[in-house]
């Protein structure tokens, strides 16, 4: 069935570790008749919710991809990805937000605003994806919706305003009264299929129409038509919704909905929420590049009219048949038997398969229309690629990827393990462009860099299963980084004579420390003292020496090299000379300027019992963190500290150990920090021994 692109809805669902994000969705595709029966994410019977298909996320309990599917609610099609919460994995969320057109953000009504809840709004912040907000788990003990309101405010600075309140909470909790209609909602049945709709009950009559009143003041902001009809006493439910969906729209409002999702509450007004509130593709503002207009920027519009294809390839997947990719199609259609280019390399191919994905299911379809997702079959290309019409030059916006931060050395234990694992790394590295491998050249270890220890362990994991390659893994390795901490000056020449054309340059300068970046080159050369056309060859000469630093061969980051005299010979001097006479200054100048290690600084969130918390702060002090803050929530306290990567390996067991299993912590990079000097002494000495073996 195709649909009118204003009912074509793509939204993603994002939250902390174990805010109910997949249940949540479970929940949706039940009640919009894609499954017709629910399976929880722990469930006793075995089979695991539908979106966490992977035989690992139904072991461990967490989703570890993105997982796309589709359902119908109210005529509208709703394209959804339910995303994992764990930090590890924060790429998967990354390329989702970068093709949705909005997003759920769902939090606990007990946990509320958390660490990963942060990072993901960065995320939304970062492609202007509009957003509802659903508190879940209101009937859990402890559940306190408008206290998670007034962090939605507080800590993530969101004019956060409440569309429903809960009737009753914590065990209590029955339904729920619709501010806009002013009615009480409870959800019957065996699984809450039947919302029953009633008068509000007495007790919460005045709560609610204070709380209307509220939603109508923050609404009316944002609406003449409404402010005018409140204050002549005539608002209607469309103007209050329309009011607050033109808010959404930019992110001035942030509508928050409630409910449950494990006991089947609330689920059926947020998805009319979803068509009513959420933008459809063509009210969102997609970009391209020209490339052949020196990138100039492009508006792609997903109108009817014929115009060039263009798609974006956000996701790739290795099935039993061969390559699936996640496209997100920006303008134009894509059908059965076409044939487009992939811009970055340039080849033209050609659509054998069209599908539509429904978790790890497939529906075949003979054609996809601008501002929907689907998938292509067996064709070659990366994570990021655009494809477009042939003749066409735009090209897609490249999304933003984090650095990896810790890394580990992999060895095969037998031949045939060595060819598997050569094909499971290669298919990782495709998929997922966090994932980054590479020899070391000096131990010919293989290593693999990831986001965190369970990023790498599920990607060991998953060698073994999906390609049955056995490997043994070494010592999680720290992404240490080298800079200066003062000024260093240089006057280098490079000479060299051996029969023929020599070789002559000087170049005399200083380096310094730079905050935020990694490397800037500034010319301050007059007179001529060094050709201009030589400038670009010093530059060069500067970089390449970035890569493995004098102190320890570890990349250098915040050096700012500044060049102010030379000289060179009109027959000996060339850009050979000049980029060798460029490393010869970098380490003349490194030398002096005082080198020191960095260290990745990890941001690190604890939620304990309070009766742990000295203990938990005690083992956090340890391990050379920084406690920023902490502050009780109920019977949990919150931790927040800043700790170095190396210090924290195996933390888990430890704090799992120390607090009977009831408390956890999530970590994100942070930034990187000097090492202090003994430890850096400790490294030196480590790194001299290993290159002389």
């Amino acid at each position: 069935m195709n649909y009118h692109i204003e009912k074509v809805r793509n939204i993603g669902i994002s939250a902390h570790i174990d805010a109910g994000k997949t249940t949540l969705t479970e929940r949706i595709l039940y009640y919009t008749k894609r499954i017709h029966k629910i399976h929880d994410v722990k469930g006793k019977d075995g089979v695991g919710a539908t979106m966490d298909f992977m035989e690992l996320e139904k072991e461990r309990g967490i989703t570890i991809t993105s997982a796309a599917t589709f359902c119908e609610w109210l005529g509208h099609k709703v394209n959804i990805i339910d995303t994992p919460g764990h930090v590890d994995f924060t790429i998967e969320v990354e390329r989702s937000l970068r093709v949705l057109d909005g997003a759920i953000l769902v939090l606990c009504s007990v946990g509320g605003v958390q660490s990963q809840t942060i990072t993901v709004d960065q995320q939304m912040i970062r492609y202007h994806a509009p957003c509802i907000a659903f508190i879940n788990k209101c009937d859990r003990s402890g559940a306190n919706p408008f206290r998670v309101i007034e962090q939605l405010k507080n800590k993530l600075g969101h004019h956060a305003v409440a569309m429903q309140i809960p009737i009753g909470l914590e065990n209590d909790f029955t339904g729920l009264i619709d501010l806009v209609t002013m009615k009480a909602l409870y959800f019957d049945g065996d699984n809450g299929e039947v919302v029953r709709v009633e008068e509000i009950p007495e007790k919460y009559q005045a709560d609610a129409l204070a709380k209307r009143e509220q939603l109508i003041d923050a609404a009316s902001m944002f609406s003449d038509e409404l402010a005018e009809a409140a204050l002549e006493d005539r608002v209607t439910e469309d103007l209050i919704i329309a009011a607050v969906r033109k808010a959404a729209l930019t992110r001035s409002i942030i509508p928050v909905f409630m409910g449950s999702a494990y006991k089947n509450k609330g689920i059926q007004p947020l998805l009319d929420a979803v068509t009513a509130i959420l933008p459809n593709p063509s009210e969102v503002k997609n970009l391209a590049l020209d490339m052949e207009k020196d990138e100039e920027p492009v508006v792609l519009l997903s109108d009817e009219k014929k115009r060039p294809t263009v798609a974006y390839a956000f996701k790739l997947e290795d099935g039993q048949y061969g390559q699936l990719t996640y496209i997100r199609l920006y303008q134009g259609s894509l059908t059965k038997g076409d044939s487009i280019l992939n811009v970055r390399t340039g080849k033209k191919v050609k659509i054998g398969r069209l599908v539509r994905m429904h978790a790890d299911k497939m529906e075949d379809i003979d054609r996809i229309s601008a501002g929907d997702i689907g998938a292509l079959f067996g064709i070659d290309c990366a994570s990021g690629d655009t494809f477009v019409t042939p003749g066409s030059s735009l090209t897609m916006t490249s999304m933003y990827v984090p650095e990896p931060v810790i890394s580990l050395s992999i060895v095969p234990q037998d031949n045939l393990s060595q060819t598997n694992m050569s094909r499971a790394l290669n298919r990782f590295t495709k998929e997922d462009p966090t994932f980054k491998t590479f020899v070391n050249e000096e131990t010919g270890e293989t290593i693999i860099s990831g986001m965190g220890e369970l990023h790498l362990e599920v990607y060991v994991e998953r060698m073994l299963r999906e390609f049955s390659a056995k490997v043994t893994t070494g010592r999680p390795r720290v992404a240490y980084r080298e800079t200066i901490s003062q000024k260093g000056e240089f006057n280098y020449i490079h000479k060299k004579q051996t029969g023929g054309a020599g070789q002559f340059a000087r170049i005399a300068g200083y380096l310094e420390p730079l905050t935020g970046e990694d490397f800037v080159f500034e010319n301050r050369v007059v007179g001529g003292k060094i050709p201009t056309q030589f400038i670009p060859s010093c530059e060069k000469g500067f970089k390449n020496c970035l890569a493995k630093g004098p102190l320890m061969k570890l990349p250098v980051t915040g050096v700012k090299v500044s060049i102010h005299d030379g000289a060179y010979h009109p027959v000996d001097s060339s850009d050979m000379a000049f980029q060798a006479a460029a490393r010869g200054a970098f380490l003349q100048g490194y030398a002096k300027a005082n080198p020191i290690i960095l260290e990745p600084i990890m941001k690190v969130v604890v939620e304990t019992p309070v009766e742990f918390q000295g203990p938990v702060m005690g083992s956090l002090n340890q391990r050379r963190a920084m406690i920023v803050g902490s502050q009780d929530e109920g019977h949990m306290c919150v931790i927040e500290a800043q700790a170095p990567l190396a210090e924290m390996f195996g933390y888990t067991t430890i704090l799992r150990s120390m607090t009977q299993g009831k408390a956890q912590f999530s970590m994100e990079f942070a930034m990187y920090r000097q090492v202090p000097r003994h430890i850096a002494e400790e490294l030196i000495k480590n790194a001299a021994e290993s290159h002389k073996k």
